[in-house]
């Protein structure tokens, strides 16, 4: 079952800029060590960074709140399986809202898909109540 669905696009130029104004304080603001790590792997990070941003707006507009009532952007870090698929691990404000919107008996599953093409990133992301175990759920990838 559904219960949210959110997309966002970013301007890789505008992550551009902001990297070379603001560098370490705007990723320690908004990303974990694990996306910055991430990011700066790749040979162009702002790349990497945009398609993060996007999928940190996108989840907080499908958990209904935007970065509202206790949501705040490191709350959602976005992270890879072994095989790339990545997906979002909720913590803080952001976990206890995303427990009020899953049915008793039931456990929340956060899928992401994110992309880019110069110059733009864009990531949707959907949240559903599933009977199943999520990802985020599973020891060993958490």
């Amino acid at each position: 079952m559904i219960i949210g669905i959110g997309t966002d696009l970013c301007d890789i130029r505008r992550i551009e800029k902001t990297l070379a104004k603001f560098g370490d304080r705007f990723t320690s603001r908004l990303y974990s060590d694990y996306e910055q790590a991430k990011a700066e792997r790749r040979a162009n990070p702002a790349s990497s960074y945009a398609q993060s941003f996007a999928a940190k707006e996108a989840c907080a507009k499908a958990l209904g709140t935007g970065f509202r009532q206790g949501v705040f952007w490191r709350d959602m870090v976005v992270r890879n399986l072994p095989t790339g698929q990545p997906y979002m691990e909720i913590t803080g404000g952001a976990l206890i809202r995303l427990n009020t919107l899953v049915p008793a008996g039931m456990v929340a599953r956060v899928d992401v898909s994110q992309t880019d093409e110069y110059p733009m990133a864009h990531a949707m992301v959907i949240i559903s109540a599933d009977p199943g175990t999520t990802v985020s759920q599973m020891p060993e990838l958490a």
